[in-house]
């Protein structure tokens, strides 16, 4: 029996991780955290990822990791996060899988995220950023006729439990609240990469986003380019493919 598979597809630092920490929490899902970043950065070494303990029997190409995916999809539903950039170029023709799949992706503005991901990783590239890479996904998706849920982290913020629930109708599962309390223990697979997810290890749910946060980041981020002038040209790249994504992610909500 083929059981429903749920992507997220997120670009770093966009409170996806919180996102899935939320996913998990309903228990009725199997749970993958990034698992084709083992093809981006182990199979395909295009960098070394800081703050990332690889494991050695995980599968590394991208073949072996959405096989690995189709494997436990028949056991049951499956849920996975993971990025954009991983999966390019080869999901572009990878009909089955795009097929099998009900995607979904999760924004934030870039200049938080950035200002995030600069404090972990300040030599991130252009491609990692990722947000360009999920708008081309959404393109090859849009192409073949599917229609994917785009959501935003700073409306997840500022209303958990109504955009969990218009997320999770749109994606075909039953509503569960209390998946919004993460009570439980801290998913063993998040240990590769614990050093890039510490506020959601230590918190018990998502955090609302304050003015005063809102402040914070748009000072950081010109502290930022003051820095590292490259960042600006990071962000102004990026922004037109927010703003498209942004754009599908306002449609969608029809509540």
């Amino acid at each position: 029996m083929k059981h429903p598979i749920i992507a997220l597809w997120s670009h770093p630092r966009s409170m996806s991780t919180a996102f899935e920490r939320i996913m998990r929490a309903r228990g009725d899902l199997a749970c993958l955290h990034e698992p084709f970043m083992y093809d981006y950065y182990i199979n395909r070494s295009t960098r070394q990822m800081p703050h990332f303990e690889a494991k050695d029997d995980h599968p590394v190409s991208y073949e072996e990791i959405r096989d690995m995916i189709f494997a436990k999809a028949e056991a049951g539903p499956v849920f996975f996060k993971d990025m954009s950039y991983y999966v390019m170029p080869q999901i572009i023709e990878d009909d089955v899988f795009l097929g099998r799949v009900t995607h979904s992706f999760l924004i934030r503005d870039p200049k938080a995220s950035l200002v995030s991901y600069a404090k972990l990783d300040p030599d991130v590239t252009l491609d990692e950023i990722g947000l360009e890479a999920q708008w081309r996904h959404v393109e090859v998706l849009t192409c073949r006729g599917l229609r994917p849920v785009v959501m935003q982290s700073e409306r997840v913020q500022a209303d958990s439990l109504g955009e969990m629930r218009f997320y999770w109708q749109a994606v075909g599962l039953r509503d569960t609240p209390q998946a919004l309390d993460w009570s439980s223990e801290v998913p063993q697979d998040w240990q590769q990469v614990a050093g890039w997810h510490q506020n959601v290890l230590s918190s018990k749910g998502v955090r609302r986003l304050t003015d005063e946060k809102v402040r914070e980041v748009a000072a950081d981020y010109e502290k930022l380019i003051c820095q590292y002038p490259r960042f600006k040209e990071i962000y102004e790249h990026h922004l037109p493919f927010y703003q498209k994504l942004a754009a599908i992610a306002q449609r969608v909500d029809v509540r």
